[in-house]
C-alpha cells in the first residue's frame, strides 16, 4: 500500500465524503479506491487496463489462431462458415 499526502479542493472533499457515506465506506482512502475504479471501468479504454491484458494473453496461450493475408481472405471465410 502507498501512502500519499494531497492536497484537495474544498469541493472535492464534500464529494469523497458524500459517496462515503452513501457506500457506506469507513475511510477516504477506501473511497477514493472506489472512484478511481469507476472511473477506469467507464473511460478508460480496455486495451490500458492491466486485466484485459492479462486476458489477451490467457487466450493467447490456449488458443490457436489463423492469420489472414487481407480482409478479402477473412469475409469469405467467415461467408462461407
Amino acid at each position: 500500500m502507498v501512502n500519499a499526502m494531497v492536497d484537495i479542493k474544498e469541493h472535492t472533499n464534500r464529494v469523497l465524503n458524500i459517496i462515503k457515506a452513501k457506500y457506506g465506506f469507513r475511510t477516504k482512502s477506501e473511497t477514493i479506491d472506489f472512484v478511481v475504479n469507476e472511473y477506469e471501468q467507464g473511460f478508460l479504454e480496455p486495451e490500458l487496463r492491466p486485466e484485459y491484458v492479462k486476458k489477451i494473453q490467457e487466450i493467447e496461450k490456449t488458443k490457436s489462431f489463423k492469420t489472414y493475408d487481407s480482409v478479402a481472405s477473412l469475409r469469405k471465410e467467415i461467408e462461407n462458415a
